[in-house]
């Protein structure tokens, strides 16, 4: 019976709007994620490269020891600090977080026109009875 407590509260856990909202978000955040890096990979860096003397930040890197093969032919790799990656990364970085930003400065613009818009007036709240009779009485009493 305990089992079944916790399974119906794991599937109302699991359920819950916000859970599955994240869960959505996750997932379109990661194949946006893979639409700016071809973006940035395929599109932005090869004029960049070009710019900077046909340079392709990826290959970029500092040996600081090369490989080495011993006298059994067995070959152990170049040491390298990949600093063309970093730049890479980081140009990643920086677009994704523009791409952000500027989507949220938009959603911010069209909630703050939402808001300035005026509602509809409201009509104004009935008098209490007893304003209502003193008015019929005022009336009354003008007619005479």
């Amino acid at each position: 019976m305990n089992k079944m407590k916790i399974a119906e509260e794991f599937k109302q856990f699991a359920m819950r709007g916000n859970v599955i909202d994240m869960a959505v978000g996750i997932i379109i955040g990661g194949a946006f994620g893979k639409i700016v890096s071809s973006f940035v990979s395929d599109v932005i860096m090869p004029p960049i490269g070009l710019l900077v003397g046909g340079v392709n930040f990826t290959d970029l890197r500092i040996t600081l020891r090369q490989a080495i093969t011993n006298a059994e032919g067995v070959v152990s790799p170049a040491v390298t600090l990949n600093y063309g990656n970093f730049i890479q990364v980081t140009i990643d970085f920086l677009i994704i977080a523009f791409a952000i930003f500027t989507m949220i400065k938009l959603m911010n613009n069209l909630n703050r026109k939402k808001k300035e818009v005026p509602a509809a007036p409201a009509t104004p709240p009935s008098p209490p009875e007893d304003v209502v009779l003193l008015k019929e009485i005022r009336d009354l009493l003008k007619n005479r």
